[in-house]
């Protein structure tokens, strides 16, 4: 079915966004570009710029770390997954947060801060080798790039085309639309501007859910009737361990990948690594990811109440659910069909400025920071001190411009890719998480790595999570073999890098210093 269809459904329900709608869209966006033009006169120098000057609070850094790992995908994700199978992803999901903080605070977080680096990527030369850190670098910027295509692309593909009516062949224009007004608060205030843009955007969101919530509440005749009192028929058996059918989404598969794509992306990923070196010592930064899971996993609560809610309101009136949407099939399109056909005038605009919110403080950061490794691990690396007339402020701002056109060009290769929401995100988004990581383990824990073992294990690492990422795609029609659950990815990805990291370390190379961990 395609989009023209979801809205002749949406239509016959009485969709459709009002000028209080779209003047509640255009105060939000409005607001963004003032943020980013007040402190473009606090961006003065490349650091100010990158990181804020080091003395930003850890409150708000903390929403801004979590705005940012909470993208638009997430916030259409939970919702679409809840409906098709339930809340199990999400109950394994929680649960993890707390492990998440015990490992990243205390193991990670005080080898980070103890190097004033910009780039988190420069720890990775000073213990294995300049060859380890381009491989790091590269890894970060096209797991980042991608990472902003899925953003972009699921909020044009999955939300403003089917209000519009238009056809999925348009949906790059939205794409470049939202990257421009990003791009424009961004590149004019630094890191200062996307941390404050992403605290408005964790409110924005936090506000569309409630909102949601306390409608269908009010509907239904409380929040009680939210909730299935037995388990609807499509959903699939509840499982707390590891489940006996291949592709299985278990609570324990769901807690294991959660805490492995948490501390990956604490430990090794310049989007949040940039937050805690943002702040001016160990304890800051360790406050800052309390309050960013803190507030992810309020986050995580409510979307699932919102899935919960969307498939009771559905269940009592399944006429309304149309064509393109449904709890088997579709799943995720059911959010943006009750926002933009069952809100009132002016909810409607709010909601729809959430998801907007999720996209964008997304796109801010992984745009900022991904600036900031180019400028450090590839222009400063290997241009070194020069002196030139090219001011390091005006040339961040240029870079990052460069990289939304890049981010532009490859959300059209993210459409190609099959299975839902949750399925995209860890084949495209979180692919290279894991072996991005696994570099860091081995410059941090592993004292005998070495440049060329962990190169080796990299390369495995890389095999292992594309072969169970894809395995549909490569073996499932030549074998008719299933392969195990995409949740298993990260995890048996990290595993055998190490393992082959470290056995290829006590062959080749020979080890760096260790790093510093007093």
């Amino acid at each position: 079915m395609d989009a023209n269809e979801v809205i002749m459904d949406v239509a016959a329900t009485g969709s459709g966004l009002g000028i209080l709608d779209w003047l509640v869209i255009a105060g939000y966006l409005f607001g963004m570009i003032f943020i980013g033009w007040f402190f473009s006169k606090e961006a003065k120098t490349a650091e100010g710029y990158l990181l804020g000057g080091r003395q930003m609070k850890s409150a708000w850094v903390g929403l801004s770390l979590f705005a940012t790992l909470l993208s638009a995908i997430s916030y259409l994700m939970v919702p679409g997954e809840v409906i098709q199978n339930g809340p199990a992803f999400m109950l394994g999901k929680i649960a993890a947060y707390p492990i998440v903080v015990l490992i990243v605070g205390f193991f990670l977080i005080p080898v980070i801060m103890k190097l004033k680096i910009t780039s988190a990527y420069e720890m990775l030369e000073t213990r294995l080798g300049l060859g380890v850190r381009m491989l790091g670098s590269v890894f970060f910027l096209l797991l980042r790039l991608m990472w902003m295509a899925a953003i972009v692309y699921t909020t044009s593909a999955k939300v403003l085309i089917p209000i519009f009516g238009l056809s999925e062949s348009v949906s790059i224009y939205f794409c470049f639309l939202i990257t421009l007004i990003t791009i424009a608060y961004t590149s004019m205030g630094g890191l200062k501007a996307t941390v404050y843009t992403d605290v408005v955007q964790s409110f924005v969101l936090f506000g569309g859910t409630f909102l949601t919530i306390g409608i269908i509440a009010f509907k239904l005749g409380g929040i009680g009737n939210c909730i299935p009192s037995e388990r609807p028929a499509h959903w699939p058996e509840f499982q707390w361990g590891f489940g006996s059918a291949p592709g299985a989404r278990t609570f324990m598969a769901a807690l294991i990948s959660t805490v492995v794509w948490f501390v990956s992306t604490n430990g090794s990923d310049q989007t949040a690594i940039q937050r805690y070196l943002s702040t001016q010592d160990v304890k800051t930064a360790r406050r800052t990811l309390t309050y960013a899971m803190a507030a992810s996993g309020f986050a995580g609560i409510l979307l699932t109440i919102v899935g919960l809610c969307l498939l009771s309101f559905y269940q009592t009136k399944p006429e309304l659910l149309g064509m393109g949407a449904g709890f088997t099939t579709g799943a995720d399109k059911v959010f943006p069909l009750y926002i933009t056909s069952q809100l009132p005038a002016g909810l409607s605009g709010l909601v729809l400025s959430g998801l907007l919110a999720a996209a964008m403080s997304s796109l801010s950061s992984g745009l900022n920071s991904s600036c900031s490794v180019v400028m450090v691990d590839f222009i400063g690396r290997f241009r070194g001190d020069k002196k030139d007339s090219i001011n390091p402020v005006k040339m961040a701002k240029l870079i990052t411009v460069c990289i939304g056109i890049v981010v532009v060009l490859f959300s059209v290769v993210v459409g190609m890719v099959k299975g839902n929401l949750l399925d995209m995100a860890f084949k495209i988004c979180n692919l290279l998480t894991a072996p991005l990581f696994g570099l860091f383990f081995m410059a941090i824990f592993v004292r005998r790595a070495t440049g060329a073992g962990t190169l080796i294990g990299a390369a495995a690492g890389v095999i292992t999570v594309f072969v169970i990422s894809f395995w549909e795609d490569l073996f499932l029609g030549p074998t008719g073999l299933k392969g195990i659950s995409i949740l298993w990815a990260m995890p048996v990805c990290l595993l055998v890098q190490i393992v082959t990291g470290v056995l290829a370390s006590l062959v080749v190379g020979t080890s760096g210093p260790p790093l510093d961990r007093d």
